[in-house]
């Protein structure tokens, strides 16, 4: 069913786009992470980059890392230690917020 604001988009199209997915990043392997930043970027979904700290890993800051994968600046890009509880859970805190504040956007836009 399409929504008579006008939009085009059935139920299901607008519910896929505000959700928000969360892509994670490995500096080692930066160029592995193009995939899932072209899949969300294509299909206009909006995500957050979560970048493993390993150690050993070359350390980076998030400006860097948004530079490397081309992001727009309204993609979030949180640093993380996914083996430390404290570290996963600010990870989904802002996943969480930029969920909410995607969602506030586009209920303004509709």
């Amino acid at each position: 069913m399409r929504y008579p604001d006008g939009g085009g988009l059935t139920a299901a199209e607008r519910a896929r786009r505000e959700q928000v997915r969360l892509a994670a990043a490995d500096t080692r392997r930066l160029a592995d992470c193009f995939a899932a930043v072209d899949y969300f970027e294509h299909r206009a979904t909006p995500f957050l980059v979560a970048v493993n700290c390993f150690d050993g890993a070359p350390g980076y800051r998030p400006e860097d890392v948004r530079i490397a994968l081309d992001l727009d600046q309204d993609t979030p890009v949180v640093l993380c230690d996914a083996r430390q509880r404290e570290s996963v859970k600010k990870v989904l805190i802002a996943l969480f917020r930029h969920a909410i504040a995607n969602a506030s956007a586009s209920s303004v836009r509709h």
